[in-house]
């Protein structure tokens, strides 16, 4: 095994395991640090994969304004801990079925990746911003304007989730 391949498996563990303190941790900082550890460990893959324009707006625009606006929010809202609390029924079962949506969408286009055409060469540039730039504007424009749709309903929440409650005067 080369030691790319043993560096890899180290991120990858390393990514995996961040992203699994985001959904167990209790403490909502605590779950905003491991989602900056996940941001920075695809940082680091997307340099291995010599997608450094890729990297460095993953490092810049997720683990460095992301991640301070959620710390932002949580420190608004406060800081406590996540209870047990009155959890749905339904909520397991969502998880289960999107799990297994997530698995066989991911083994699809691993499919369509191996078996398909090899991709041409503006796809494996490393993204370069002229390249990514034509293709993100052009043939994935609706999800890139869907993900823009949903950070501003993000954004929403998080304000209203901010605003105090009115306090009425008795006087």
């Amino acid at each position: 095994m080369s030691p790319t391949m043993i560096f890899f498996i180290l991120i990858g563990a390393v990514s995996l395991a961040g992203a699994v303190g985001v959904v167990a941790s209790r403490q909502p900082v605590h779950s905003a640090l491991f989602l900056l550890t996940n941001f920075v460990t695809l940082a680091v893959m997307y340099i291995m994969l010599d997608a450094q324009f890729l990297a460095a707006a993953q490092v810049i625009i997720y683990a460095g304004g992301i991640v301070i606006l959620i710390l932002f929010v949580i420190m608004l809202i406060g800081g406590d801990r996540i209870g047990g609390g009155s959890a749905r029924i339904w909520f397991p079962y969502a998880g289960i079925l999107l799990g297994v949506l997530l698995i066989s969408l991911m083994v699809y286009s691993y499919a369509t990746a191996a078996f398909g055409a090899p991709p041409t060469g503006a796809i494996v540039q490393g993204g370069v911003p002229e390249v990514l730039g034509i293709t993100l504007f052009t043939r994935y424009i609706l999800p890139f304007e869907m993900v823009a749709i949903l950070l501003l309903v993000a954004l929403i929440g998080a304000l209203l989730l901010a605003r105090r409650p009115k306090i009425e005067d008795k006087a």
